[in-house]
């Protein structure tokens, strides 16, 4: 599906060297130029941003194995909430990603498993002999059965969990490279003092955005529906209480597939995958404000950008300041935080404060963000649809 959408924005582009001589401020309601073998059609612009936020959503997230017994339309529905917050906070993908990249880490150093098995460790796609995930350090080091555990993980083929993944290196390389191939654009655009539509911007900071995804999850398995069973014949119940079963909520569920932890106090179940305390979760507490920072400050690179409306100027700048801001306050807090270490659970009992009230208005900024670029898309400038002059690139003698 990815490869077609690709193949057909790449077909629906005009490649041709394009003049520069076009004037940068008139606005235009067709999608015409005065050469049409140098410009680019408004269905090309389009359908270039919604490729590039398909590849950035749909295809680079990667959920944990699901809950068992779930039928296709609820696998689709969870997957497709997973993608609404992707174009919502896509922040919150990264901050998974690397707290899991960070946490595959820590698994190839104290228990010697490669990267797809830590990777397919975390994400609950190993289970007892009862049917509950292997998913915690504590079960790996259990007097019983955690060297069995251990042992039954490094015996595991590396080609048997990569067969049980929807998407190789091939599938994952595409949406990565449409991804780099859209910002390459965008900067080549900026070179040459064209315009750059709003609904290029934001999908540009989608891509930037997601690139990082790509690269955290690049070996973990995509779509895996089933887990595998490892270990020795487990009981039921364990009196140690190492592999326990516990009922979550279908909210919890849903936190689980996105944060990989319940809200609820963490307890070993098919429907959960990653535990929310194993000792290495500071460093996700940094990183999410500040790729949220990243993200909007990409938004207002288009500060000057040509508008259609003055009020739709201002509207975009507020809300991009906004998704700035608001991820670089909780993000600056806690710096604050280690310098005045007396003053640690203030600082952070102000964070969780600025959180709650803030994010009402930080999800309604970023879904104007959302909505804007394709309003703005009824009236252009004439030189949104210059396309790029490739020849300037290429060294002549």
């Amino acid at each position: 599906m990815l490869v077609l959408l690709i193949a057909i924005h790449l077909l629906s582009k005009n490649s041709r060297a394009a003049s520069l001589l076009y004037p940068l401020d008139t606005r235009t309601t067709t999608n015409s130029c005065d050469d049409i073998n140098s410009c680019r059609t408004l269905f090309s612009v389009l359908w270039g941003c919604l490729a590039t936020v398909f590849a950035c959503t749909w295809v680079s997230v990667h959920p944990n194995v699901p809950p068992p017994n779930q039928s296709a339309l609820q696998l689709f529905l969870r997957k497709l909430m997973m993608m609404l917050v992707a174009i919502i906070a896509p922040e919150i993908m990264v901050g998974f990603a690397f707290r899991q990249r960070l946490r595959v880490h820590v698994l190839s150093k104290k228990f010697q498993f490669p990267m797809t098995h830590g990777f397919f460790f975390c994400m609950g796609g190993f289970v007892s002999s009862a049917g509950f995930p292997i998913v915690t350090t504590k079960q790996l080091e259990d007097p019983v059965f955690g060297f069995a555990f251990q042992e039954s993980i490094r015996s595991v083929n590396e080609e048997d969990i990569e067969d049980k993944s929807k998407g190789d290196a091939l599938s994952k390389g595409i949406a990565l490279l449409q991804g780099l191939w859209f910002t390459v654009q965008c900067l080549a655009r900026l070179h040459q003092r064209l315009t750059l539509t709003q609904a290029e911007v934001a999908t540009l900071a989608f891509a930037v955005v997601n690139v990082l995804i790509w690269l955290l999850w690049w070996n973990k398995p995509l779509g895996v529906q089933r887990p595998m069973v490892v270990g020795p014949p487990t009981p039921p119940r364990a009196p140690s209480g190492v592999i326990m079963s516990v009922q979550l909520s279908p909210y919890d569920r849903f936190l689980t597939a996105i944060f990989g932890f319940s809200m609820n106090q963490y307890h070993p179940l098919a429907s959960a995958s990653v535990p929310s305390k194993d000792g290495i979760e500071a460093g996700s507490l940094f990183v999410v404000p500040l790729i949220g920072v990243v993200f909007g400050a990409i938004h207002c690179a288009a500060w000057n950008t040509i508008f259609s409306t003055p009020v739709e100027m201002w509207i975009w700048r507020t809300s991009s300041l906004v998704i700035t801001a608001i991820p670089g306050l909780t993000l600056l807090l806690p710096l604050i935080a280690t310098i005045l270490t007396n003053q640690l659970e203030s600082v952070l009992g102000a964070v969780g404060v600025i959180v709650i009230l803030a994010s009402p208005i930080y999800i309604t900024a970023r879904l104007i963000l959302v909505v804007l670029p394709l309003v703005d898309l009824r009236s252009l400038p004439a030189s949104a649809f210059i396309d790029i002059n490739w020849s300037v690139y290429i060294p002549h003698l």
